[in-house]
């Protein structure tokens, strides 16, 4: 009888132990989030890398083992069912919901990025739709409790905000929220590729974010948030609006990735870059009017975009 011939099983298979370790890892890094560890604000926002880490290298079977895993050691180490909502809504399951979207399959021979990067805009919006019925109305509770959290964050920093600036950032915290959720799932997406790549491991070939293209009805949900927003009660009007600035940022992403791959690699190029993202930070609403408006020409008015600069 030959002792050559290769294992096989279930303990044997590449992407069973991937998707374990990826979980238990991702899991691991949560858990020391969400008890206060040393650097654990700035972990808890790695948790999905072992995920993408999972799926761009081993497939999706491997980071839907590692999701599963991931939650089950959550919820049975992990007290009541918070940490683990907390998890799976705000990091493992857009991760691996974008990962069924974009990897190839029987359908689809190629990678796609037009589902993925609308998913960063209707992910949050779910968020805020579900964050609405729990709190008990979509927009006494969703409002009341904003409020709550953003006078309790500025009272621990020792910040006094009157209550125009507070009602200014109750405003805009879904986008601010969404906006972040996006950056931090785009990069650790970007991180993990690149890492599976240079060790020879990556599924697919170096992925672009800057030349994904929303597909061609996802602009109609944040118009029709904003007509109900125009229209709705000045007192009952923060539910739409936290709506439409959440599916807003795909098109500030697509008005972002337009800058950088459109303008040339000239001497006043990384002034105006620069200028775009201090805008975007200090003028909110005027710099994300306009790169949403450069995401819709982008979207609209030019189907194919020149290589990336940079």
């Amino acid at each position: 009888m030959s002792t050559n011939q290769p294992r096989t099983g279930l303990a044997n298979d590449p992407r069973i132990l991937a998707g374990a370790a990826a979980g238990l890892v991702s899991a691991l890094v949560a858990l020391w989030a969400l008890h206060g560890l040393p650097m654990g604000a700035v972990l808890f926002w790695f948790a999905p890398l072992p995920l993408f880490l999972a799926g761009l290298g081993f497939g999706l079977t491997a980071a839907l083992i590692a999701v599963a895993v991931a939650g089950l050691g959550l919820s049975l180490v992990s007290p009541g069912i918070g940490p683990v909502a907390v998890y799976l809504g705000f990091l493992s399951l857009p991760a691996v919901v974008s990962l069924v979207l974009g990897l190839p399959n029987g359908s689809r021979p190629g990678p796609s990025l037009g589902l993925p990067l609308a998913l960063l805009g209707i992910w949050p919006a779910f968020l805020v739709v579900l964050a609405a019925m729990v709190l008990g109305g979509p927009d006494a509770g969703l409002e009341t409790s904003l409020r709550d959290a953003v006078s309790q964050s500025l009272t621990r920093m020792g910040v006094e905000a009157p209550d125009g600036m507070v009602e200014q950032i109750v405003r805009l915290k879904a986008g601010a929220l969404a906006l972040w959720l996006s950056f931090v799932l785009v990069a650790n997406a970007a991180f993990a590729q690149r890492l599976l790549l240079r060790r020879n491991l990556a599924l697919l070939p170096r992925i672009r974010w800057s030349e994904a293209r929303l597909p061609r009805w996802y602009p109609i949900l944040p118009a029709i948030a904003g007509v109900v927003w125009l229209l709705a009660d000045p007192a009952a009007d923060l539910f739409p609006l936290s709506l439409g600035l959440a599916l807003g940022v795909p098109l500030l992403l697509q008005g972002l990735a337009a800058l950088h791959t459109r303008l040339p690699p000239a001497k006043w190029r990384t002034p105006v870059l620069v200028a775009a993202y201090v805008s975007l930070l200090v003028f909110v609403q005027a710099g994300a009017i306009i790169l949403v408006a450069l995401g819709l020409v982008e979207q609209f008015g030019r189907r194919n975009p020149p290589p990336a600069n940079t």
